[in-house]
């Protein structure tokens, strides 16, 4: 059975940092480009972070540059998102994804595996 199960979400004040981490298990990351997705109620799910699969190459959305890193661990089959300079406006639920077609602007293509997904908030 594949899953993808996100950590390290939680509630943080402006300008602060969070590392979120997506375990799989199931299957090997080492096949995939793994990518950061977000979402708020009411809105789509956008592509936040996209990394391919050595890790040497990633694309981050215009409004995370600067402030989020994805990087990758192919032999403990995880994934992270290190998240700095944090905003209210980052406030989202936040969702691992194994894919198939890298995406520029963090936003990767054909989605195979989704986590379900860790609550980030930020407070001003």
């Amino acid at each position: 059975q594949v899953q993808l199960v996100e950590s390290g979400g939680g509630s943080v004040q402006a300008g602060g940092s969070l590392r979120l981490s997506c375990a799989a298990s199931g299957y090997t990351i080492s096949r995939y480009y793994m990518g950061w997705f977000r979402q708020t109620p009411g809105k789509e799910r956008d592509g936040v972070a996209c990394i391919d699969i050595s890790g040497g190459r990633s694309s981050n959305a215009d409004s995370v540059k600067g402030r989020f890193t994805s990087s990758r661990d192919n032999a403990k089959n995880t994934l992270y998102l290190q998240m700095n300079s944090l905003k209210p406006e980052d406030t989202a639920m936040y969702f691992c994804a194994a894919a198939t077609t890298y995406g520029s602007s963090g936003n990767c293509r054909d989605v195979k595996y989704w986590g379900q997904g860790t609550q980030v908030t930020v407070s001003s």
